[in-house]
């Protein structure tokens, strides 16, 4: 069986006749698992992503309707209750488990990827081009999803166009190619390099004077009706051709490698990358993943400076010490330090300064052993000193951002956390850095909040809203949705548990599973806490990493003292991220219900300099009430 979606949604058996899929709704519930490229889609996104408006009140209950049928649709010789293998359910929603080489799209793309590194692979990737039946999700014309995915396929259709037309035209082939660049020219005008290969195909087939016509309509269009002059390599194309002296490289003298004779080289990948990450949502899942593809692919082209700049160029602001995708991070981690190995000591500082904070950035706390962990503090040491010693105040932003990220490694440290926001919100203010001031502003909410201080934190929250705003980043109304639940679960603990449902639901869309994952559950735990109820019990829960700090309360919870005495003996230290004060005072009160003297003392000792904070506050998100609230529970043991 296969799945195409570059085009209507279908699927085809194994002979080639089409699988009644259903109607409109399953076909986009099928599509939707397809975009997610085998990762779980869980059902409260399936819900929104169907029903964006208005969802019904049985919404929940038609999508499981559609997932049924479409079961039984593409596994229908499987017996009854045998697991399904093709749509699964995986933790709180479902993943489609098929080979990539059956999903048109994932073909397309890796076949794609072949090519950028292979020219040999250029006959597969023509068939991969004809495979197009038209805009990809073409019979969901409406969705947010599918929009954003039609949109960032197309692109990369029409590199891959471009890419194999780059490839004939090198090995001497292309002058059959005019038809084809002259109508692609012709529907997508913006496109230079587009434009180059026009006239150097023309020019492979005789035509000089052609060649020359199309580069000066390339250059009346882009001047005439953009006010832009055409690139450099353009300008070199014509002069050359006019001279005769045409390479036979289509890149020219500067040719650069094979990698990147396309149409989004890693420079441009890297920078949309940056600009997308705002958005959040699949934006940002997507910029993540293209922000690495442009590392590796600049490790591959051997060029180490070119390498250096791609990995450092992508200075997003980090706000949360858990890493949405780890095993990504780790992977620009390692980039990075095999990058500054190479550059030596006596590397451009610049290039030197952006790694080593690229290390700590994304180096997240919560992630990491003691070994990396310090790697990852003596980068960010390392790459402030570095800055400090630049006059480069969007270098020293960056720089800064790695100090925060590394500032995790005890409890007790807001108002550490607080004095690098300042820095970082005064520094961005002064110099016209508007992604680093939200950050110096969320930096210096979560210090705040941590310390008790809501109404200088509530202050943060506006003016962070306030500038997200004017640069249009939707991310920060998310996190000011959950501030305001924490306030309200010390002013107002009814309407907060309202309040922390419906920033769940915002939360949910945000692109940062890091963040997201276990969230509400110990949310809706620091409002039972405060009012001294017990941890809620119910099953459907999602602790995420939280799971064994909260496990102990919930089975004493459930009056189960024996097991949750075992589970407590089983908790291991903390993570050193925003929620470690929150999961020792978990512990310490675990501990002093069961009378684990041993396990309270070392909750104790952990705790100590965070007396004066709140626990869980240094989120920002919410609260388990006063650090010494705990201590005071463990003191009284004796």
């Amino acid at each position: 069986m296969r799945i195409d979606v570059l085009g209507a949604v279908r699927a085809l058996h194994d002979d080639g006749s089409p699988v009644a899929l259903g109607g409109p709704r399953h076909r986009e519930v099928l599509g939707r698992l397809v975009a997610a490229e085998g990762r779980m889609v869980s059902t409260d996104t399936l819900v929104d992503d169907l029903w964006a408006a208005d969802p019904p009140v049985r919404a929940v209950g038609a999508l499981r309707t559609f997932v049924a049928a479409l079961r039984r649709a593409l596994e229908p010789h499987r017996p009854p209750r045998v697991a399904p293998r093709v749509i699964v359910t995986e933790g709180p929603g479902y993943a489609l488990r098929l080979a990539r080489e059956d999903i048109d799209v994932q073909a397309f793309e890796d076949t794609l990827g072949r090519a950028r590194r292979n020219p040999a692979a250029v006959d597969d990737l023509a068939a991969a081009l004809a495979s197009w039946r038209g805009p990809a999700y073409a019979d969901v014309p409406d969705s947010a999803w599918a929009q954003r995915e039609r949109t960032r396929l197309e692109e990369l259709r029409l590199e891959g166009f471009e890419l194999r037309a780059r490839i004939l035209l090198e090995r001497g082939d292309g002058a059959e190619l005019v038809a084809e660049l002259d109508a692609h020219v012709a529907e997508h005008p913006w496109r230079e390099p587009a434009w180059g290969l026009l006239a150097r195909a023309l020019h492979r087939a005789g035509r000089q004077a052609d060649a020359l016509s199309s580069l000066r309509r390339a250059r009346a269009i882009l001047v005439g009706q953009l006010g832009l002059d055409p690139t450099p390599e353009l300008q070199r194309l014509e002069t050359d051709i006019l001279n005769n002296s045409l390479s036979e490289n289509v890149n020219g003298e500067e040719a650069t490698p094979a990698p990147f004779n396309v149409r989004l080289g890693p420079r441009t990948t890297v920078d949309l990358a940056r600009t997308l990450a705002l958005a959040g949502g699949d934006a940002l899942v997507h910029a993540r993943r293209d922000r690495l593809a442009a590392a590796q692919a600049a490790e591959r082209s051997g060029d180490l400076v070119l390498t250096a700049r791609i990995i450092g160029a992508y200075d997003v602001p980090a706000l949360w010490s858990r890493a949405d995708d780890p095993a990504q991070s780790r992977a620009v981690v390692a980039a990075a330090e095999r990058t500054l190995d190479a550059l030596g000591a006596d590397g451009p500082a610049d290039l030197r300064t952006r790694l080593l904070a690229t290390i700590a950035v994304e180096s997240r706390s919560a992630d990491l052993t003691s070994e990396e962990a310090e790697r990852a503090r003596h980068a960010a040491r390392q790459s402030e000193a570095l800055a400090r010693a630049s006059d480069d105040p969007a270098l020293l932003a960056f720089a800064l951002n790695a100090v925060f990220l590394q500032s995790f490694h005890r409890c007790g440290l807001a108002p550490v956390r607080d004095r690098v926001g300042a820095e970082i919100l005064g520094l961005a203010t002064r110099h016209g850095l508007p992604r680093f001031a939200v950050l110096g502003r969320l930096v210096r909410l979560q210090s705040a909040s941590a310390l008790g201080d809501l109404d200088a934190a509530a202050a943060h929250a506006e003016a962070a809203e306030r500038l997200a705003a004017a640069i249009e980043s939707p991310l920060v109304p998310v996190l000011a949705d959950w501030f305001r639940a924490r306030v309200a679960a010390e002013s107002n603990p009814a309407g907060a548990a309202a309040r922390y449902r419906a920033a769940e639901d915002r939360l949910r869309t945000a692109g940062m599973p890091g963040l997201h994952r276990g969230l509400f559950p110990l949310a809706v735990l620091g409002l039972r806490l405060l009012n001294d109820r017990p941890a809620p019990t119910d099953p459907r829960l999602d602790w995420g990493p939280y799971e064994p700090w909260a496990r102990p309360l919930v089975l004493l919870a459930q009056g189960r003292d024996a097991d949750a005495r075992t589970a407590l003996d089983a908790v291991p230290e903390p993570a050193h991220d925003h929620l470690q004060e929150a999961m020792w005072c978990l512990t310490a009160r675990a501990a002093a219900r069961l009378g684990a003297r041993d396990i309270a003392a070392r909750a104790a000792q952990a705790l100590r300099d965070a007396r004066t904070e709140h626990a869980g506050a240094a989120s920002g998100l919410l609260t388990f009430g006063p650090v010494a609230r705990y201590l005071d529970e463990v003191d009284a043991m004796a």
